[in-house]
């Protein structure tokens, strides 16, 4: 196992073009990263370079303490599981598993023992004499995983394993790759356009958009304080709702007045987020209201859990534009200053479209941010 360090890696194209733009990550060793953000981000291009497959136009990538800039990827003692599988059709799964301990001449009856062990760790004994074109996509993808583990490197890499899978296979072999990497703890970096994945595998979160790292964190630090508007709008299912308003004298503090039924709405800020709000340097008092949908919902259950800071959430009557039951709950989207949000209610408190329904805001969880830059205030 080994740390990894990515020290103001830059890559840019023979044609100007500039994928990444000075990236900074530290990865303790056996820690779970995962490179999370839209097409094009860069991500994919980070992990080949870890790989050794892209060159570096810029800084130093550290697999331990060795710069492996100049380093081939063999030479660099990394196992990588890609989104294809990359299985050989001839081969049986035995065979696949052991290909690179042949390779790396390690003796027949220690590849059965390794290959023995792996296919243990997954599950997969009674897969060991079938092909690939007898798998489903599931055990193909674990007999992948299987290859990687077989070589027991100092660092995993995945590059968006499980795209190829349907819903309900994503979520079982999301936990394979959660209790492997509980069972081996080897350092893993994981790439992925799923923020569900994101969420529930990883350690450590890079969000990445156009070349930059816009957060770093542990999956609830960005949950609860993303850095910006970017972060807070990707991470999260349903995504945050964002609401512009202006800030004004309220009581003895500060609200956000918002339009909403013909008329405007005021919801008093917490005392704990003033200091952050009054800092605000648009001279109009625009700002713009992060807010996520479980800290939208209906009164009763509002008044049920309170908040622990003894913040009382604030109470508006609003008519719902639609509703998606989900099992647990329902979630009910209004509107407010022209703009849709979405709640997440008990289902019998839900009401039905163009019914009237008192929903409770939790500002003490909000988020609040510059309307000009973007950037959180909290």
């Amino acid at each position: 196992m080994a740390s990894l360090s990515i020290r103001g890696v830059r890559k840019v194209y023979p044609n100007g073009a500039e994928i990444l733009k000075g990236i900074n990550l530290e990865i303790k060793d056996g820690e779970f990263l995962i490179l999370v953000g839209g097409s094009g981000c860069g991500k994919s291009t980070l992990l080949n370079m870890i790989a050794g497959l892209e060159p570096i136009s810029e800084g130093d990538i550290y697999i331990g303490d060795k710069c492996v800039n100049d380093v081939p990827p063999k030479s660099r003692d990394i196992a990588m599981v890609f989104q294809s599988y990359a299985l050989y059709p001839t081969m049986t799964v035995r065979e696949n598993i052991s290909f690179g301990l042949g390779i790396r001449k390690v003796p027949a009856a220690e590849q059965k023992k390794i290959v023995d062990r792996v296919a243990e760790t997954l599950q997969m004994t009674h897969l060991l004499d079938r092909k690939p074109a007898h798998l489903s996509g599931g055990q193909r993808q674990r007999v992948a995983m299987g290859r990687a583990i077989a070589r027991n490197p100092s660092l995993f890499l995945f590059d968006e394993p499980l795209s190829n899978l349907d819903a309900k296979l994503r979520v079982e072999m999301r936990a394979e790759i959660k209790l492997m990497h509980q069972r081996l703890k080897t350092t893993t970096v994981y790439v992925t356009h799923d923020q569900v994945e994101a969420m529930t595998l990883g350690d450590k979160i890079a969000v990445m958009k156009d070349g930059v790292v816009q957060q770093f964190g542990s999956p609830q630090e960005i949950y609860d304080r993303p850095a910006n508007m970017f972060v807070a709008g990707f991470i999260g299912s349903p995504s945050m709702n964002f609401l512009r308003g202006k800030l004004q004298t309220h009581q003895d503090g500060l609200g956000f007045a918002v339009e909403h039924a013909g008329k405007q709405t005021v919801l008093p800020i917490p005392t704990s987020h003033l200091q952050a709000v009054k800092g605000l340097r648009n001279k109009d008092g625009d700002i713009i209201l992060g807010i996520r949908p479980e800290h939208v919902t209906d009164a009763e259950s509002a008044r049920r859990s309170e908040s622990a800071n003894g913040y009382h959430p604030t109470e508006v009557d609003c008519v719902i534009d639609l509703t998606e039951p989900t099992g647990p709950d329902t979630l009910v989207f209004s509107s407010f200053n022209g703009e849709r949000i979405t709640c997440r209610t008990h289902p019998r408190a839900a009401a039905k479209p163009g019914q009237a329904m008192r929903l409770a805001f939790d500002l003490s969880k909000a988020v609040f941010f510059d309307p000009e830059t973007e950037q959180s205030l909290l």
